[in-house]
């Protein structure tokens, strides 16, 4: 099981990804989850949101899931929740009729088990990363000044 994913890894999984569900995501804006999704939803990917708490809401063009199998098949499932529910996320990933690709746990969520059980089953695992500053880094979008966290301010 690896933890620090290669770059070669990273840019494979966000050129050949076209959907996230995320999973935790929140309707506010200054929650990491609903900025890290808005962004992958301006790069072109398809964002399902997955929280129960919101379900039936409307957020970046795709109703608010209750849970994995209401998001439909999708390349990764990004992971905005605390490590010790992180196995039951992916024993859902791996019931469904067709399975992710990928299993992507934020930046502090970590998960070696469930990590396990999941590259058992064939997908890859990343952890302990965002798919925003990685997309940012990889592809050349990270400001000078540190990291452009997406937030656009209208009185520039």
């Amino acid at each position: 099981m690896t933890v620090t994913p290669s770059d070669d890894l990273l840019r494979q999984v966000l050129r050949e990804s076209r959907s996230f569900a995320c999973v935790g995501v929140s309707p506010n804006p200054v929650r990491p989850s609903h900025y890290v999704a808005r962004y992958l939803k301006l790069k072109g990917f398809r964002v399902v949101p997955v929280n129960p708490v919101h379900a039936g809401k409307e957020l970046f063009g795709e109703t608010v899931v209750s849970d994995l199998a209401g998001a439909g098949p999708v390349d990764v499932v990004d992971i905005f929740r605390r490590p010790e529910h992180v196995p039951d996320i992916v024993d859902e990933a791996l019931a469904l009729d067709v399975p992710p690709k990928v299993i992507w746990m934020q930046i502090g969520v970590t998960h070696a088990e469930a990590a396990a059980k999941a590259e058992a089953a064939g997908l890859t695992v990343i952890q302990d990363r965002c798919p925003k500053i990685e997309y940012q880094r990889l592809f050349g979008e990270l400001r000078m000044g540190g990291f452009n966290t997406g937030i656009i301010s209208s009185k520039l």
